[in-house]
């Protein structure tokens, strides 16, 4: 994680923001405090599919789970 002051962060911030895309996270200080953070932008996840594994999965009966143990 690349550390830059904020106003070295005002003055390159077309820079910053494109180092960011490219999956680098920046983080701002003031004062040589955290101050701000510049992170990649989410990857898209892929939609979910209900019913998917339909018929593959074997679930145990709800009365055999309930059962009560053996003493």
């Amino acid at each position: 994680m690349r550390t830059v002051n904020v106003h070295e962060a005002k003055t390159q911030f077309s820079r910053l923001i494109a180092a960011a895309h490219a999956g680098e996270m920046i983080l701002e200080a003031k004062d040589g405090k955290p101050w701000a953070r510049l992170v990649p932008p989410e990857t898209d996840r892929p939609q979910r599919q209900p019913g998917l594994l339909r018929g593959q999965i074997q679930l145990t009966p709800i009365d055999v789970l309930l059962a009560p143990l053996p003493s």
